[in-house]
């Protein structure tokens, strides 16, 4: 499977698998485990994921399919932008982790931009979180240049 370097030097895998759509209906959880399993024994290790999806229903899918397994995979997930505060993000990363049943994430997005809260405090809320080893990397996700300024 063809990797991508990120700027820490850690190798991802080029296509990873997403999970909107999972989590939804509890009929359906154990062909969504099966397939992220598939797939993570065919080498797609990256799976994005997100608080939104499913309402959280998908974190819990992903943390069926990586149990055991969590050295090989890299999550991504991402928060809601209402819970990118300085006072919120901290628990909205706790309930990923917790759904997730992980110690940290790989990646936390913030889904999308919203004006509020500024941007600079979500990326302070991220530093934080970083700094105190919940998150290994943060980002955008969904931004246009607009969004970046």
């Amino acid at each position: 499977m063809k990797t991508v370097q990120l700027p820490d030097g850690t190798h991802v895998t080029a296509l990873g698998q997403g999970t909107w759509g999972m989590g939804e209906k509890k009929s359906a959880r154990n062909d969504e485990v099966a397939a992220l399993r598939l797939g993570i024994d065919l080498g797609m290790t990256l799976i994005d994921t997100a608080e939104m999806y499913g309402e959280g229903g998908a974190e819990k899918v992903v943390a069926d399919a990586i149990g055991g397994q969590r050295e090989r995979v890299f999550v991504v997930t991402k928060v809601y932008p209402h819970n990118a505060s300085c006072a919120e993000l901290p628990k909205a990363c706790e309930r990923s982790l917790a759904r997730l049943r992980i110690d940290a994430i790989d990646i936390y997005l913030l889904h999308w931009r919203e004006k509020t809260p500024p941007l600079a405090e979500t990326v302070d809320a991220f530093e934080k979180l970083r700094s105190v080893g919940k998150i290994k990397r943060w980002g955008v996700s969904n931004f246009d240049v607009d969004d970046m300024k």
